[in-house]
C-alpha cells in the first residue's frame, strides 16, 4: 500500500486527490515540511512524497501524478490515449509546474526576490507575483472555454494538479477568481465532487 506525505495546503491535494479517485488502498500522513520525519523518507524535505511498499520513493508533484495514472490506467486519469494525448498531459503538467506554481513563489517569500527588506520593496514583489498569477490563470481560463476539464480525454491528474493552485489564487489574487469564470468553474466543478470533499476533509479537519 502507498503513503502518501502531505502538508496541508500544499500541491500535495493534487496526489492526495488523485489517490481517493483510484480508489485502491493507501495511506496519507501530514507531516512538516523540512522536518527530521520527513527528510528520513524525502532528504529534501519536501512534499509530497509517495513511498511504495518496497520503500521506493518518488518526489515532485508532476511525476507522482504521472506514475499513478500509468500505475492505475483503469481509473480513467491519463486525459487520453496515444502518443499526442500523453503529449498534451506532460505540455500541462509542466505548465503548472513552471509557469503557475512558480508564479506564486514572489507571494508567498517575497523576501527571495529583493535584497531589500522594507515592506514597501516586500510589497512590490507581492504585487508582481500577483501579475505573474493572473497572466497565467488568463491564459488557462480562455482555454477552459467549451471545456469541463482541461485535457481532451476528460477529468484527468492535471485537472487534480490545477486544483491547489486554484485554490490559492481563489484566496490570494485581488478578486479572487472573479476574472476567471471558466477556471472558476472547474474548481467547483472538482470541488463538488465527493471524493474531493473526503480529502479536503481529512486535510483541513485537524
Amino acid at each position: 500500500m502507498p503513503t502518501l506525505y502531505y502538508a496541508t495546503g500544499a500541491c500535495s491535494l493534487a496526489p492526495h486527490i488523485v489517490l481517493e479517485w483510484i480508489g485502491a488502498p493507501y495511506e496519507a500522513v501530514r507531516i512538516q515540511y523540512g522536518s527530521k520525519e520527513l527528510r528520513a523518507i524525502n532528504p529534501a524535505g519536501a512534499v509530497p512524497t509517495l513511498r511504495e511498499d518496497d520503500g521506493w520513493t518518488l518526489t515532485q508533484a508532476g511525476a507522482i501524478l504521472d506514475y499513478l495514472a500509468h500505475k492505475h490506467p483503469e481509473a480513467g486519469l491519463r486525459g487520453g490515449e496515444g502518443l499526442r494525448a500523453e503529449a498534451e498531459a506532460r505540455r500541462w503538467s509542466a505548465f503548472f509546474t513552471s509557469d503557475v506554481h512558480a508564479a506564486f513563489w514572489p507571494i508567498f517569500m517575497p523576501y527571495r526576490y529583493t535584497t531589500d527588506e522594507s515592506d514597501a520593496a516586500r510589497q512590490a514583489v507581492v504585487e508582481a507575483g500577483h501579475k505573474l498569477v493572473a497572466k497565467q490563470f488568463a491564459f488557462l481560463d480562455r482555454h477552459l472555454e467549451g471545456r469541463e476539464y482541461i485535457l481532451e480525454g476528460g477529468r484527468s491528474v492535471i485537472d487534480a494538479y490545477a486544483f491547489p493552485m486554484i485554490r490559492w489564487a481563489a484566496k490570494l489574487l485581488p478578486g479572487g477568481l472573479s476574472a476567471y469564470p471558466q477556471v472558476k468553474a472547474l474548481h467547483d466543478r472538482i470541488a463538488a465532487d465527493p471524493a474531493v470533499q473526503t480529502v479536503l476533509a481529512r486535510e483541513e479537519g485537524g
